[in-house]
């Protein structure tokens, strides 16, 4: 596989050239755009392709989300990796129905931003593992406020084996590695 082609896009330039930095340092990862707003990102991404969008929430003109759905419904093969500083379980789950296939927080080490880049450009997912916690302790409770103990309990070992993985920040590729079984078990 060749290199993963990056489009970043953040409303501050400074935050841009940071993160263009250290991932140019990264032999796997090309910069091929960057976008200041969600506009800007959507009519990019439909020009160059990227396999890999590092997209913020808070953006001019169209926000981060919208961009997010309109990006990946026009361009097939190109995923989102949301880079915010919202860890509210709001901004996760829409931005999961938006299409992105992972979600990091700013305040994430330098590693696990290369990290969710490349699972993500080899058609993985990531998540920082506050979100991860977030995201566990939404499926584990539904609307009725069922007790997330009682939710546990209806989990097979191997499904609770999963979800603990997940919620470490493993990757869907890595849970399966140490599994020994395939991405698409883990997945679902």
């Amino acid at each position: 596989m060749g290199k993963i082609r990056v489009l970043l896009v953040d409303d501050h330039t400074v935050v841009r050239q940071g993160l263009r930095r250290l991932l140019e340092s990264d032999e796997e990862i090309e910069i091929v755009g960057e976008a200041g707003d969600g506009r800007t990102a959507t009519e990019l991404a439909q020009r160059i392709h990227p396999n890999v969008v590092v997209m913020d929430i808070a953006l001019p003109e169209l926000n981060g989300i919208e961009a997010t759905r309109q990006i990946i419904k026009r361009n097939d093969g190109t995923r989102v990796l949301i880079l915010t500083m919202h860890a509210d379980d709001v901004y996760v789950r829409q931005a999961l129905k938006a299409g992105a296939r992972g979600y990091l927080l700013k305040d994430s080490e330098d590693l696990d931003l290369l990290k969710a880049i490349k699972a993500i450009g080899r058609g993985g997912s990531f998540f920082s593992p506050a979100v991860s916690k977030v995201l566990l302790e939404g499926y584990l409770g539904d609307a009725a406020g069922q007790d997330v103990e009682d939710n546990l309990a209806l989990l097979t070992d191997r499904e609770r084996e999963v979800l603990q993985l997940i919620a470490e920040g493993k990757t869907n590729k890595e849970v399966a590695a140490l599994l020994s079984v395939s991405i698409n078990t883990v997945e679902t």
